[in-house]
């Protein structure tokens, strides 16, 4: 008995040691040496300074800026630990909402959304995504926003509609997913704009 007690252990120690130390340790160590900028977030510089990931959405609300689909992320309500308040693109706190489309919370957000934005505004502009930090929209719903980014900026709709077109990421592949923009990219080609 104590044989097969002591072939258990070293087995245990065994298998610890190689698939919960070395293996990940090789993986980390092959993902950064083959894909450098995945593994370290695939951040997004500016001027030196990292202003974010292409990967996780951010808030962008002036009228000069391409806005991306609601968030859904909490975080601890910092004065009573209890409750949660809402944290737009909070990335350690990704989760989409629990409403359902029954909720009549749901219905009047997404129905005001809609109310504020205007006619014909895409669903995807009122509704969160499962993750509430998807950094990407449709190209139509990027489009759709063409003409209100144009005007605040002073720039033709053409200029802005020739960026979006730019920014378009196809499908992986050619097949998997659907052709898509990503908002941060798209922003930071409508900042370095010459200025008028």
């Amino acid at each position: 008995m104590l044989r097969h007690f002591r072939a258990s252990v070293v087995i245990l120690v065994l298998m610890t040691t190689l698939l919960g130390l070395a293996y990940p340790i090789a993986m980390v160590g092959v993902a950064g040496a083959a894909f450098p900028s995945q593994a370290r977030g695939s951040l997004v510089e500016k001027d030196g300074k990292v202003i974010g990931s292409s990967l996780i959405g951010q808030s962008f609300t002036g009228e000069t800026y391409f806005h991306g689909r609601p968030s859904a992320t909490t975080d601890t309500d910092p004065s009573d630990s209890t409750k949660t308040v809402a944290a737009p693109y909070n990335a350690a706190n990704s989760m989409g909402s629990n409403l359902g489309p029954t909720s009549k919370a749901l219905v009047d957000r997404v129905k005001e959304d809609a109310d504020r934005l205007g006619k014909g505004v895409p669903v995807e502009l009122v509704t969160t995504s499962g993750s509430g930090l998807d950094p990407h929209l449709s190209p139509a719903a990027a489009s759709w926003q063409v003409a209100r980014v144009a005007k605040a900026r002073g720039v033709p709709e053409a200029q802005v509609q020739a960026l979006v077109a730019q920014h378009t990421e196809g499908r992986m592949y050619g097949l998997l997913g659907e052709p898509r923009v990503n908002v941060l990219q798209l922003n930071l080609a409508l900042d370095a704009l010459p200025k008028r």
